[in-house]
């Protein structure tokens, strides 16, 4: 990030782990890449249309291979590390089984961030839709406890509270 300030404090501590009955969050990384690709390859459709996915660009329509996803991982694990942005990678509790992700960035300039402090995305795979409104409430939940964010922008999900 080229901004003079960090995308958050030095010392703040990530969390490495969110724990509930339906999911489990820890960071992404090259350990996922077959769940994560089998994932999002099963799910493109449903993925994009995911509120706040719709403009991003990912995941491409055409997919990509297993050698791409993995650097795809490898650089969001890279930025976990240097604190410029963190991903987790959303498992079904007790396996790791791959249904999921979670992207928190800095907002870009020029987006009409509203004077966001953070960008926060996320999807589920379609076969376990039923969980995207859960998954909201729990990381708005996660974000306001747990995170140095005042402005986070995610986008709502219809009847999933927050």
């Amino acid at each position: 990030m080229s901004s003079s300030s960090p995308f958050v404090p030095d010392d703040f501590d990530p969390p490495l782990e969110l724990a509930l009955p339906e999911f489990r969050l820890v960071p992404l990384g090259p350990q996922h890449n077959e769940s994560d690709h089998a994932a999002w390859m099963a799910s493109i459709p449903h993925i994009q249309a995911t509120p706040g996915l719709e403009s991003w660009g990912w995941p491409p329509a055409e997919g990509m291979t297993l050698e791409a996803n993995r650097a795809d991982l490898e650089r969001h694990a890279r930025d976990f590390v240097e604190r410029v942005g963190f991903t987790y990678t959303v498992l079904r509790p007790g396996t790791s089984e791959v249904i999921g992700c979670l992207y928190i960035y800095p907002v870009k300039e020029g987006r009409g961030d509203g004077g966001g402090d953070a960008q926060v995305r996320s999807w589920v795979r379609a076969d376990v839709a039923e969980l995207d409104g859960p998954l909201y409430a729990a990381v708005s939940r996660w974000l306001a406890e747990r995170w140095p964010f005042e402005r986070p922008i995610y986008a709502e999900r219809p009847g999933a509270g927050g």
